[in-house]
């Protein structure tokens, strides 16, 4: 465990007790369809191509959203891991997800509105490696679980507006 990220941590979260108002913060992503089903996005000093397979119609120059949404879920799983061992003092050699989302396309497609149009079901795996003890382990689970945001914002509906603005 690097000492640097336990002191960053521990710095943090000394700040957002001392002054809560700096907890607000908000995050950003701006996107522009290219052509096709091509996607190019901004994320801070980032960019990223979104696209679909070729067998829904893309010319699979990346990932697609739903692909994302399931990155950004086990991508968050893992740092969340490693913050609250570090944080809990639990050894983490090691941690990687393997995520599945089950999807109808049927409810993309406009083929039965019946079908919702996202995953009806979303399962993975956590593998990690520690030389901790399972109770050890079993409170680091529940602290990830109760604390990673995208878990937290796919378990709880999350307000969403979207305005349409024609140029």
């Amino acid at each position: 465990m690097s000492e640097s990220l336990a002191n960053t941590i521990a710095a943090v979260q000394d700040k957002l007790r001392l002054t809560p108002d700096s907890a607000r913060v908000s995050f950003q992503s701006s996107s522009r369809l290219q052509s096709g089903f091509r996607s190019e996005v901004s994320i801070r000093q980032h960019a990223l191509v979104v696209d679909e397979p070729t067998a829904l119609g893309g010319s699979d120059s990346g990932p697609n959203p739903i692909e994302m949404l399931l990155a950004a879920l086990g991508a968050c799983q893992e740092i969340t891991y490693r913050a609250y061992a570090t944080a809990m003092h639990i050894p983490l050699d090691s941690v990687a997800v393997r995520l599945t989302g089950d999807i109808d396309l049927r409810g993309f497609f406009g083929v039965n509105d019946a079908i919702r149009a996202g995953f009806h079901k979303i399962h993975g795996e956590v593998h990690i490696t520690s030389s901790a003890s399972a109770a050890e382990l079993a409170r680091l689970k529940a602290a990830v679980d109760s604390h990673c945001p995208v878990l937290d914002m796919l378990s709880t509906p999350v307000p969403v507006t979207l305005a349409l603005i024609t140029d």
